[in-house]
């Protein structure tokens, strides 16, 4: 009964004065909207990684020559390491119980040409296994099989960003490309992939058998890396540690020396991300949070000349029965009610701005249920804490003294 008396005084008091409760309530709104767009830009984001992880392929272990380590956030080779070799993919494909499909890969960077086009793209050496193990499908012709691998076929599988950059198009299958100077067939066209979760073009890359990559054109025996495929999810961990135990012993590699090797599982890659996009959902979300705190002292502002203006109403409420609880509680609510009626409009506004700022930008933005929950709650919890004092302060005058004030 208390709190609906409380609740009625404190709405009729606030809109006595409309345009100050406006101006009160306008560094909530600005405050609410930043934290939900901004967390729709993290959350948006930490979807697109996420997914694109787990477009890498299925159960999918990932073992590169050499130490990779995290350079702006990309990961990058550390020197230039050749002990990873064909021999090291079949053995890991015989020797190990857990894996179920290995597929080398060399890859480097050449120019091409085709017709009168020309262009710089990545030229990734590799086996018939490559599409399924990857999900790679193509749009236009066929794949390479394991035919063209063991024959060392001059075949190409293109990307569509590569057809892009020459300037031709679909038509051009069964026709003759040049890869640094070596002829090759181009026998079929990728399906567009897009960006991985390490930022680079899938789309941008030519794939060709790896007995052709290593003879015919890199004149290399090395490999830059192998994906090695698990039976099932369950077997990953296995996997990886029979690979990694495998390699040491065949690398022979002393106890306590580093491996000239490193294995990253699809799930650690995930897990990396995830931490990654959590950061940065956080630091998105306490950028905007300043303007929170900005609007809540603004309501402070209100609410301490309100109980200066309204000295004499509160010394008639005291006069006539009311407790101190009670202009406590008047106060408090009015402040709360100031700034949930902020963070309403403020959620409205964020959704909002989130699904404007997607189509105008091509951000990728998620708008979650729960940022909507949270920011409303963090603006009635900045109220009740910015509405605190000047209740307190309220709740303490004297009614004799307030009277004699009137």
């Amino acid at each position: 009964m208390r709190l609906l008396k409380g609740s009625r005084i404190a709405l009729k008091a606030v809109t006595a004065h409309k345009l100050r409760a406006a101006l009160a309530t306008l560094g909530i709104v600005v405050g609410v909207a930043a934290v939900i767009v901004m967390l729709a830009v993290g959350e948006g984001a930490r979807r697109e990684v996420l997914g694109k992880i787990q477009g890498l392929g299925t159960n999918l272990i990932i073992v590169s020559a050499g130490q990779m380590k995290l350079v702006a956030g990309r990961p990058q080779l550390v020197g230039n390491v050749t002990t990873l070799d064909l021999r090291d993919a079949r053995a890991i494909a015989e020797e190990c119980p857990a894996v179920s499909r290995v597929v080398p890969i060399h890859s480097r960077k050449l120019a091409v040409k085709a017709g009168s086009g020309t262009t710089n793209t990545t030229i990734v050496g590799t086996s018939a296994e490559f599409a399924a193990v990857r999900e790679f499908r193509t749009v236009s012709g066929r794949f390479f099989d394991s035919e063209d691998v063991q024959g060392g076929q001059r075949v190409a599988v293109v990307g569509q960003t590569v057809l892009t950059n020459l300037g031709v198009g679909r038509s051009l299958v069964g026709e003759t490309i040049r890869i640094g100077a070596v002829p090759f067939e181009m026998i079929g066209i990728l399906e567009a992939k897009g960006v991985n979760y390490a930022g680079i073009d899938e789309d941008d890359q030519i794939l060709i058998p790896i007995t052709t990559a290593l003879r015919r054109l890199f004149n290399a025996s090395h490999l830059t890396s192998l994906y090695v495929q698990a039976w099932q999810e369950g077997f990953m961990d296995a996997a990886a540690a029979q690979a990694g135990a495998f390699l040491r012993e065949r690398h022979r590699i002393r106890a306590g020396r580093p491996d000239d090797f490193t294995i990253q599982t699809q799930a650690e890659i995930l897990e990396a991300a995830q931490e990654t996009s959590q950061t940065l959902s956080l630091l998105l979300g306490s950028v905007a949070g300043i303007s929170l705190f900005v609007g809540g002292i603004g309501i402070l502002a209100m609410m301490v000349i309100s109980v200066r203006e309204r000295t004499s109403e509160i010394g008639v409420r005291r006069a006539v029965g009311a407790r101190r609880r009670d202009i406590l509680l008047q106060f408090i609510l009015e402040a709360t009610g100031l700034s949930l009626a902020g963070g309403l409009i403020g959620s409205l506004a964020g959704v909002a701005g989130g699904l404007i700022l997607g189509r105008v930008t091509g951000w990728p933005t998620a708008i979650s249920p729960l940022a909507i929950l949270l920011a409303m709650g963090v603006s009635a919890a900045v109220g009740i804490f910015f509405g605190a004092y000047p209740a307190r302060r309220a709740a303490r005058v004297d009614p004799i003294v307030a009277l004699r004030a009137e």
